[in-house]
């Protein structure tokens, strides 16, 4: 296993990595990229990847498994989609993937199951050239959304050394959106030229482009090069922590039941990780409570709890890039924010 994820290679077509996409968490990214790099591009056979349940817990970051966690996941993954343009004006929505399966092989040993839809075969398998690749070691540090996509857009261009791209461009396929140039410049350009500098194999200088009225920056330039002052690689079978069996421990066996109650603080507690006391969970759902949510096929409860995983996945990559001294009444005043922007005519 190990020799295996110390070459693990991420081939991209370069179509893929320009288009919109919904794949908008640091573990979306991650999971996306990891299985670029365990398909092989040349085979569409090996379009289903299995990932044994601990490593797939490892990579999502979650805390102790259970069924509605999963499903919440199943969902998201299940709804990643990239917009292919029209010279028209007009768009394509594509879902990367059709399937997704939890169950066990025939030893008892649990294992996530996902398979790409034949959509979206082209943008994966079978292209001869405009395409790049990299090591996947280089997105297992990145500690942001942005910094992985940033990544990617400049490992694109890395033998040409160079690209210029507008503001507004750059903004989208990094999925993020600052009004200040002050903000997207601090936040998002330094931060991720500092992570790329340190934990993977370009960095990048940049500097201003065309511009329009007052300066205001209209297009980046930067200039990419090879960067030999980094942390020691990462394979995928560190990252996920070497050891661990394929069958969860006693502690985390997979809860298979389906939670019932409604005011089950265990059950929504997993949405966040476990991160916050019995009663700041009540205080959350109390919040949330007085909100309406999109309806879900198994219930109320798991309505709320997929709200909450939602919310908490927003929060982590907000917590990833900035510094929060007390996480939960910042996220408490998250969840009131979005409450009162549903209040006032905006959803969720």
């Amino acid at each position: 296993m190990a020799d295996l994820f110390e070459t693990a290679i991420v081939q991209k077509r370069n179509m893929l990595n320009e288009l919109r996409t919904t794949l908008h968490s640091t573990q979306e990214l991650r999971l996306f990229s990891i299985y670029l790099s365990k398909i092989n591009p040349y085979d569409t056979n090996t379009r289903v990847v299995r990932f044994p349940l601990t490593d797939f817990q490892r990579i999502m970051n979650f805390g102790k498994l259970n069924i509605a966690q999963l499903k919440a996941s199943a969902n998201s993954v299940l709804k990643s989609q990239v917009f292919l343009p029209k010279d028209n004006g007009g768009f394509k929505g594509v879902n990367l993937f059709e399937t997704f399966e939890v169950d066990q092989d025939s030893a008892g040993n649990w294992y996530v199951e996902i398979n790409a839809t034949n959509a979206a075969l082209p943008l994966m398998f079978d292209f001869k050239d405009r395409y790049f690749k990299y090591e996947l070691w280089n997105a297992l540090r990145l500690k942001a959304p942005s910094q992985i996509r940033m990544y990617e857009i400049l490992k694109q261009y890395e033998y040409i050394g160079k690209r210029e791209i507008e503001v507004k461009e750059l903004q989208e396929l990094l999925g993020v959106n600052y009004t200040r140039w002050d903000r997207f410049k601090a936040k998002v350009l330094d931060s991720c030229q500092q992570a790329l500098k340190d934990t993977t194999d370009i960095c990048f200088t940049y500097e201003r482009g065309k511009t329009g009225t007052g300066g205001k920056w209209l297009t980046i330039i930067f200039h990419i090069s090879k960067n030999t002052d980094y942390v020691d690689q990462l394979t995928l079978f560190e990252f996920i922590g070497g050891g661990a069996t394929e069958k969860p421990p006693d502690d985390q066996q997979l809860e298979l039941c389906d939670t019932k109650a409604d005011d089950n603080i265990t059950f929504y507690s997993g949405a966040c990780n476990d991160e916050f006391t019995a009663t700041e969970i009540e205080s959350l759902l109390a919040v949330i409570n007085t909100m309406e949510l999109p309806q879900h096929e198994m219930g109320a409860a798991f309505a709320k709890y997929h709200y909450l995983l939602e919310q908490y996945t927003r929060f982590k990559a907000i917590a990833e890039r900035t510094a929060i001294k007390n996480r939960y009444s910042y996220f408490y005043t998250m969840l009131v924010s979005e409450r009162d922007k549903q209040r006032a005519g905006e959803h969720p």
